[in-house]
């Protein structure tokens, strides 16, 4: 949950009439006065991605279809319709259970539907669904994956296309893991862009980065074998998983460099979308609903895992190479959260709801050695009702906007760490940062289009502003409006300057001076982490002994060690796509 968003439209379909009785199909905006409902029905929501439509077809009051005809959800995101549709034609309701990890999506849908229903003039009545018969599954693969988010897909893959019977399990419905919530981008040192832009990088200054961005509390091996084959993963999912990269670079703080790639539509769903396109291209077994229970053990040796899925089925999956652990971290655990670290209670996240810290428990069971687990990372610019990462951000991090707090003045380098973002925020007038920026910027982060579901939700909370003058923007804030006009004055004299002599911000590629402008209201939230199962560089669980766990690799936001302190944005990514892939090719030929 780095950073979290979605896309493309959804194909239209015309329904056209069921023909049955005397009913017709009946306009949105009027509502039939009988008692029963024949034809087609339209209906509007709002989702994650904004406007939801829908066409539902009744016969004799009972749900026959329902097609999307307008969404701007995207990839696996919009599998949250096909899961939820099913279920409310076959129970003949909408209110049918929403899927976890697509809530706002399904929220939507279910809406829309609801609006669908309620312009037919009927009351449905619900269906009695026969209870599922529980089953007793048991199956024998090469390598289990547990997990199906950025780090378990990888191996998953990389474990099939070196020949191994593949199967990944998930709790959620979906591949809903941080993966598909976060901005996604890719720190990279030496890729393309930068070649392109003649940016000088090594794999020896990202490391060096990632060593002083986490106090030096990190492996150093672990870390340099992230930066030696970050590239290399990179380029793996371009031309492997045929994930499509912009050709813009992102610069994060406590990067000495501008070097992280970032995908097309700037989030997660194009690489998760592209990444179980490729799992299943590949043969891997994708079982959605099933939660890990335990790791099985057989003389001191990983063989598989005991399971149980949503519908009461119990699953026992033998693994004869190995388990790889990619369930991600603990940020949507309250209680993990305070018992490692007491600062963060009362925190929202911005983490997946599967980051619950089921492998850490897991392995922790069977004598798993844990690290850093008092490290946990905020996000700096969070939704303040929701705690969610927000994508209006962007802007920032292409170096397009500044930070100001209640007084109208900046009061930290925008482009510096989290943690050192993330204190001054919180020591700010209400514990509250304000994000400006102008239509320029605006325009050029792609903000509405890559976010416009984002920019209405915030602005009808009214947490995003858009006014034609700076001083209407400050004031729907109550900002000192005239100290925040002195102070983007001064601001855009270092521009021109290209150098802060305020905070020694690296990145300042855009004045703030075109109307109209844009500010939005944010605070921090838990986001990352950093502590979790100890590994060595082949992506192996090492024992409290410091002893290798036969059998069993981890890879992802499960893992400690890697990131020290503070994990450096678009650093995550690396570590799944590298670590990930390890730990599929090491399972494989075990």
């Amino acid at each position: 949950m780095n950073r979290f968003k979605i896309f493309p439209t959804v194909l239209a379909l015309a329904m056209g009439l069921a023909g049955c009785g005397t009913a017709s199909t009946t306009p949105a905006d009027k509502t039939p006065i009988s008692a029963e409902a024949n034809g087609t029905f339209a209906g509007e929501g709002s989702g994650k991605g904004g406007k939801i439509t829908v066409n539902v077809t009744l016969d004799q009051n009972e749900i026959k279809d329902i097609q999307v005809t307008e969404s701007h959800e995207s990839g696996v995101i919009s599998d949250a319709y096909d899961i939820m549709r099913q279920a409310m034609i076959e129970q003949n309701t909408p209110d049918v259970d929403m899927v976890t990890g697509a809530t706002l999506t399904s929220a939507g849908f279910r809406t829309a539907v609801e609006d669908a229903i309620k312009k037919a003039g009927v009351t449905l009545k619900e269906k009695k669904v026969t209870p599922h018969a529980k089953q007793e599954i048991d199956e024998t693969y090469d390598v289990v994956v547990i997990g199906a988010g950025g780090a378990g897909l990888t191996a998953a893959i990389t474990a099939a296309e070196a020949g191994a019977k593949v199967a990944v399990v998930d709790k959620l419905q979906m591949s809903a893991g941080n993966t598909l919530i976060s901005g996604a981008e890719y720190a990279a040192p030496g890729n393309w862009l930068q070649k392109e832009e003649n940016i000088e990088d090594s794999p020896e200054l990202l490391a060096e980065d990632m060593l002083k961005g986490g106090d030096n509390l990190a492996d150093p091996a672990l870390v340099k074998t992230l930066a030696e084959n970050a590239l290399t993963g990179a380029e793996w999912l371009r031309d492997d998983v045929k994930v499509q990269w912009t050709d813009e670079l992102m610069h994060f703080g406590g990067h000495s460099v501008t070097r992280s790639l970032v995908p097309v539509g700037a989030t997660g769903v194009e690489l998760i979308s592209k990444l179980v396109d490729k799992a299943k291209e590949a043969g891997v077994k994708l079982y959605y609903g099933v939660r890990a229970e335990k790791i099985n053990m057989q003389d001191g040796v990983v063989k598989g895992i005991s399971a149980q899925a949503l519908n009461g089925d119990t699953y026992t999956l033998h693994a004869e190479k190995g388990v790889i652990l990619a369930t991600g971290g603990f940020g949507s655990n309250p209680q993990m959260v305070e018992k490692y670290n007491p600062k963060l209670v009362g925190y929202k996240s911005t983490d997946s709801v599967a980051d619950t810290g089921d492998g850490i428990a897991m392995a922790e069971e069977i004598g798993a050695q844990l690290v850093g687990m008092e490290y946990i990372q905020t996000y700096p610019l969070c939704d303040v009702l929701s705690g969610g990462l927000l994508y209006v951000d962007d802007a920032r991090l292409y170096g397009y906007s500044i930070l100001v707090n209640k007084e109208g003045e900046r009061f930290v380098d925008e482009l510096g760490r989290r943690d050192v973002l993330s204190s001054a925020i919180l020591a700010q007038t209400g514990g509250i940062c304000y994000e400006v920026m102008d239509e320029k910027a605006f325009k050029k982060a792609k903000i509405e289009e890559n976010h416009g579901g984002e920019v209405a939700y915030l602005m009808n909370n009214h947490n995003l502003v858009k006014a034609d003058t700076l001083q209407e923007a400050a004031e729907a804030f109550g900002i000192d409006a005239a100290k925040l006009a002195e102070t983007i004055e001064n601001y855009n004299k270092m521009v021109d300057a290209q150098t802060d002599t305020q905070f020694e911000r690296k990145s300042m590629n855009m004045k703030i001076e075109q109307g109209p402008f844009y500010i939005v209201a944010a605070t921090p939230a838990i986001h990352h982490t950093m502590g979790g199962i100890k590994i060595n560089t082949n992506a192996e669980v090492l024992s409290t002994e410091n002893q290798i766990i036969p059998g069993l690799y981890a890879a992802g936001e499960v893992t400690g060690g890697i990131h020290g302190s503070n994990r450096l944005g678009s650093c995550a990514i690396a570590d799944i796509t590298v670590f990930g892939r390890i730990a599929g090719e090491e399972a494989a030929k075990r």
